[in-house]
């Protein structure tokens, strides 16, 4: 996957002098089918994405580095672009570091040197920390799906997002001392909100033989 640079760095001048001794970094690792996003911003535990354009099949993968052990951490983000898709879903890859046997086995798309997230990996999305899980928008709100408490991974997934803006909302939470940890984001496709271009032209052809068909109906008339 080809890196794409520095998302997000911020020192410990803008945390409390006692709370830490180095830096939360966010690092944008990769991007593929359009996902783009603005810059991120760190207030004392909520992390605020910004803005992220997410096409339908985009996907995002960030490296964040430094959260504080035990502290639940507020992220938050607003996305557009919600095009042919209704489902958001988010997934911590946890580094390859000793205590990955109860690892499910990593699909394709995880990168060398990690694996998806146990229930004891030390990362998770904040379980059983009572934070905010939501996909809002204009009318209404998705449903939420979480899987964090088994061995095939950590995941949240957000459906029946029906606006072109929604703000999504989660928590995230480092148990362990391991350093750092993969964020993955990504859009699924739906079909039934995005007609294929064959489909576009079935459709227009089909329009195009009801106004011959009128016409005729007129003149015979």
């Amino acid at each position: 996957m080809k890196r794409l640079g520095i998302f997000l760095a911020l020192g410990v001048v803008l945390l409390p002098a006692q709370a830490r001794a180095e830096p939360i970094a966010i690092t944008l690792q990769s991007s593929t089918g359009g996902l783009s996003g603005g810059t991120a911003t760190l207030s004392g535990s909520s992390i605020d994405f910004g803005g992220l354009v997410v096409p339908a099949g985009s996907v995002g993968t960030y490296l964040i580095a430094g959260l504080e052990a035990g502290v639940d951490y507020t992220v938050s983000l607003v996305i557009s672009g919600i095009t042919g898709w209704d489902a958001f879903r988010a997934e911590i890859l946890d580094p390859i570091d000793g205590d990955d046997a109860l690892d499910s086995p990593s699909p394709s798309y995880v990168p060398a040197g990690y694996s998806t997230s146990n229930d004891t990996d030390g990362f998770s999305f904040a379980q059983r920390s009572g934070l905010e899980r939501s996909a809002r928008f204009a009318g209404g709100s998705a449903i939420v799906n979480a899987d964090e408490m088994t061995n095939r991974g950590d995941v949240l997934m957000f459906t029946g997002i029906d606006a072109s803006t929604a703000r999504v909302t989660f928590g995230l939470r480092s148990w362990g001392a391991a350093p750092s940890f993969l964020l993955r984001l990504s859009a699924n496709g739906d079909a039934a909100h995005a007609p294929e271009p064959a489909s576009m032209v079935l459709i227009g052809t089909g329009l195009a033989g009801l106004v011959v068909a009128r016409r005729r109906r007129r003149v015979s008339a």
